[in-house]
């Protein structure tokens, strides 16, 4: 009997994902990431340092319009630091969403001339995201540091009583903070791979979902503290936004400042799961025929 090297079958369950053919494709994951960091920002200027400027810029309208003009509380954190905070974890996910998003319209060519898994490519781009999150995270770092050598009233926040070794509050202050990325690249992952299943057959749903985002945005803390809002049925809708009690952890654990559950953070990891389920389900789906309806 005649062997072969590659044998190609079709998937028996929409939830199914065969980890041991995209583990055998991570050279072209490898070659995405870079591709995907590389064009980004080709035949700009400033290029990289576009990572940084993006944070800053923000920051610095986040101070003048809801620190300065509002008047917002940041509970005590310096505002350029607590916008920061919320900002980046924003970023984040927001990136991989929406570049995940986009994911079969903009490879529509490479998808209908050769196979590979197709979840490789909004893989890629969650990993290469991780870049400009790692440099905007230790911008973030330098804001701290300055700002608590300035006496400012800021603290790693301890998960843990005080009875508890630091080194052991240090510890898991880390393990939290990985998870918590790995939480964020979930959702974005999983809610964009789901708009990119279902914007392949109805376009104006696209113009819908950016609004959803942006008022999804605006929904999360980051511009103000949980603190600020009344306790009651807007705090609870507030909180039922997955990405709330992430934030929040991330301001608790970094700023001393914040709303911190292991409740309301297993609630946001149950909802990416579950998302994240979702959009593999409808994303396996619609990879079997979307070269019909692109």
């Amino acid at each position: 009997m005649e062997k072969y090297t590659t044998i190609i079958t079709p998937h028996h369950k929409l939830w199914s994902v065969d980890f041991k053919e995209i583990w055998r494709y991570r050279d072209l994951i490898e070659l995405f990431v870079k591709r995907n960091i590389v064009v980004q920002y080709k035949q700009t200027i400033l290029g990289p340092m576009w990572y940084l400027i993006q944070p800053i810029l923000t920051v610095i309208m986040n101070m003048v319009v809801f620190g300065g003009i509002a008047k917002m509380s940041t509970d005590g954190v310096p505002q350029a630091l607590f916008y920061m905070a919320g900002n980046v974890c924003w970023f984040y996910f927001s990136d991989c969403l929406n570049q995940t998003s986009n994911t079969f319209l903009a490879n529509q060519g490479m998808f209908g001339k050769v196979y590979f898994p197709r979840l490789v490519v909004p893989i890629s781009t969650v990993i290469s995201n991780l870049l400009r999150f790692g440099i905007q995270i230790g911008l973030f770092i330098a804001f701290w540091i300055w700002f608590f050598l300035g006496g400012a009233d800021i603290h790693i926040g301890n998960i843990f009583s005080s009875d508890v070794p630091v080194i052991v509050n240090v510890l898991v202050d880390v393990l939290v903070l990985v998870v918590m990325v790995i939480m964020l690249a979930g959702l974005g992952l999983g809610f964009g791979i789901l708009i990119s299943s279902m914007t392949t057959k109805y376009r104006d749903l696209t113009i819908l979902f950016s609004f959803i985002v942006q008022l999804w945005m605006y929904a999360t803390p980051i511009v103000y503290p949980i603190s600020m809002v009344p306790e009651g049925t807007l705090r609870t809708i507030i909180m039922l936004n997955p990405m709330s009690s992430i934030i929040e952890a991330f301001k608790f654990i970094t700023l001393g400042q914040g709303y911190f559950s292991w409740l309301a953070l297993s609630y946001s990891f149950a909802c990416m799961s579950i998302l994240l389920l979702l959009g593999i389900v409808v994303f396996n789906k619609v990879q079997r025929s979307f070269m019909d309806t692109v």
